[in-house]
């Protein structure tokens, strides 16, 4: 146990943020920081984790459709190893990835996206 700032005694987190990549930096999905996941629910498998893992800490975030950089500030995760992560979800069929604005958006879609993120903020 260690104690911290606040006086809190908890156990230091020693696990270094490459470990949970697997060394990797980089995802083969198209993933924006502003792109809003969302769990996919034809999934019937239970996934078989180890109890605390970090994909299903990922997963049960997602009920809202948080951003990966929502997802990466709940979790005090990197952006890069929650982008991986959320990544590896989506392959796995897990999670799915909405579309985030182009530059063929809608002035709504755009509004849309500043108040999720305004609300984001809010919440922190």
């Amino acid at each position: 146990m260690s104690s911290l700032p606040d006086g809190s005694d908890e156990q230091a987190n020693l696990v270094r943020p490459y470990t949970l990549t697997a060394g990797r930096t980089d995802t083969d999905v198209d993933l924006p920081l502003e792109a809003p996941v969302q769990t996919v629910q034809t999934v019937q498998a239970e996934p078989e984790w180890p109890p605390n893992d970090m994909r299903g800490r990922i997963l049960e975030q997602c009920a809202g459709s948080p951003s990966v950089a929502e997802i990466s500030a709940r979790l005090d995760l990197p952006v890069g190893v929650a982008r991986v992560l959320v990544g590896d979800l989506v392959n796995s069929g897990y999670l799915r990835v909405h579309r985030t604005l182009t530059d063929r958006s809608s002035r709504d879609e755009r509004r849309e996206l500043i108040g999720r993120t305004l609300r984001g903020l809010k919440a922190l």
